[in-house]
């Protein structure tokens, strides 16, 4: 890996394109093409990934947002031949398939991430990286090569650059991602990357109060955001305009005005030239539908169970875990409606004191009923879910952050106090599914993971199909990428599309 440093540079300093952020990452998207072959590894988790996003497509299809930009989406038909919507039989233009797809991938909060310096989804690259792949009659191969550069570039970023900190969302360097990925599928010029890349991630730079309060149902159009803005950024640098620059570095550019202002400096560590991209290896995804800092602390509820006994006998709950979740989805966000029984999914799946009570009570985490509004009204839920607090413990805090993925810890230790007096205690640093958790998910939980969510919904032969096509990924041609689509009930589907109120398309 090599070492960028990054810092803010006055306009006077005419800094050079080739010591730019924005040209560096270009080069990744250039180098990915120059690759001699991709790892082995990351090409096989690339298609863990999509196995993965049509899972959660799937199941969101009869969702309210994935709905709504599914119906945006067909309002846009492609000049032929575009990209396929999950859940239409109608190809549109493909920002416009990216919109789609990027929200139905997101709804639940389902598909994979990374956490360092900052938050991740890096999953959101694939559905605009699909999108064009179709549209413009690349490969399987092609594709894969765009997903590992947008992974690549999309880890880098998140390792390196904390957005959180300054409150901006992480979308930010989702669009960078994106916009370099389509450069490695395209096998763009350097140049023309580096001018989609800049005009990405300022057209893509959003605070979080999206993740904030009362969470609306932004948080899934967000990466769809970003993934459509990145086709279109390319689009237009393609077309040989630029865009602002350094849009980095610059003393009215992202570091300066949006992080850490003039006497910003960060460190980016970025793969060699022609280096086989591995960082999709270093990402993982969630066996539960919840924000990921909630996996571990629901697999420690259902470890936890047995010890407490009845829920009714416990008088408090106090969750010791880190900087990121005690202020993100614990107490330390100082936000009532993380405590309100009449709160949407939004709000609640970035509510750790009710994620740990209702999988304490249950025992078990479901991605419909674990959020239905009679389960979080339940009086002895509320009561328990009340009782549910977090503070920040340093050590769980340097473990969140520990430069080892090896011993890097998002989970919590539970002291749980009963009516008696006496203390329950436990913890767990990792998910199960977490690589280094007690059963990481490998192509075999891939493929369960698809068939529980969509069963009912796709039929076992047309599930099969979809299986053995991604399976194939790196050896489909063309027309083969439509395989990537699992077959639904596209009837019913539009039945629930036109119960939803007409906007302007």
């Amino acid at each position: 890996m090599i070492e960028h440093h990054v810092r803010v540079h006055p306009s006077a300093a005419r800094l050079p394109r080739e010591e730019q952020l924005a040209w560096k990452l270009a080069t990744v998207a250039a180098g990915t093409q120059e690759a001699a072959a991709l790892d082995p590894g990351a090409a096989a988790m690339a298609v863990n990934r999509i196995i993965d996003n049509a899972s959660v497509a799937v199941a969101s299809l009869v969702r309210r947002p994935a709905a709504v930009a599914r119906a945006q989406a067909v309002a846009h038909p492609a000049v032929t031949p575009g990209a396929s919507v999950f859940g239409s039989p109608r190809r549109v233009s493909p920002e416009w398939a990216a919109w789609a797809n990027g929200t139905a991938v997101r709804e639940l909060d389902f598909h994979d991430t990374y956490l360092a310096a900052d938050y991740s989804h890096p999953g959101d690259n694939i559905p605009p990286l699909l999108a064009v792949a179709q549209h413009t009659g690349r490969t399987g191969a092609d594709l894969l090569r765009g997903i590992i550069a947008a992974y690549e570039v999309h880890v880098a970023l998140v390792k390196g650059i904390c957005l959180h900190e300054h409150r901006i969302d992480h979308v930010a360097h989702l669009g960078a991602a994106t916009a370099a990925g389509l450069g490695a599928l395209l096998r763009l010029p350097a140049q023309t990357v580096y001018q989609a890349v800049q005009q990405a991630v300022h057209t893509t730079t959003a605070t979080r109060q999206s993740r904030k309060g009362e969470i609306s149902s932004w948080k899934a159009f967000a990466p769809a955001f970003a993934g459509k803005a990145a086709i279109e950024a390319v689009d237009r640098a393609m077309r040989g305009e630029t865009s602002p620059s350094p849009i980095y570095e610059g003393e009215d550019g992202f570091l300066a005005r949006m992080l850490d202002g003039p006497a910003s400096d960060y460190t980016v560590l970025l793969p060699a030239p022609g280096t086989a991209g591995r960082a999709i290896l270093d990402t993982y995804t969630k066996e539960h539908s919840a924000e990921y800092q909630a996996q571990a602390v629901i697999d420690l509820a259902r470890r936890m169970r047995a010890k407490t006994g009845p829920t009714a006998g416990i008088r408090s709950v106090v969750l010791h875990t880190s900087h990121h979740t005690h202020h993100v989805i614990g107490s330390g966000a100082n936000d009532p409606q993380k405590y309100d029984p009449t709160a949407g999914r939004e709000t609640l799946d970035h509510s750790v004191p009710y994620i740990f009570a209702v999988a304490l009570q249950d025992g078990t985490w479901h991605h419909e009923r674990s959020y239905a509004p009679e389960r979080a009204r339940r009086p002895d839920t509320v009561e328990l879910w009340q009782s549910v607090t977090t503070v920040e413990d340093p050590e769980w805090t340097r473990r969140y952050h520990d430069p080892d993925p090896h011993r890097r810890a998002f989970g919590a230790r539970a002291v749980i106090t009963l009516e008696d007096g006496s203390v329950v205690e436990d913890e767990l640093a990792v998910a199960d599914a977490h690589p280094a958790g007690a059963a990481p998910f490998d192509r075999a939980g891939y493929t369960a993971k698809f068939r529980t969510l969509t069963e009912g919904v796709v039929g076992a032969e047309d599930a099969d199909r979809f299986l053995e096509t991604a399976t194939r990924l790196a050896d489909l041609d063309a027309a083969d990428l439509d395989g990537l689509f699992p077959a639904v009930d596209t009837e019913a589907v539009a039945a629930y599309d036109a119960t939803l109120p007409k906007g302007l398309f």
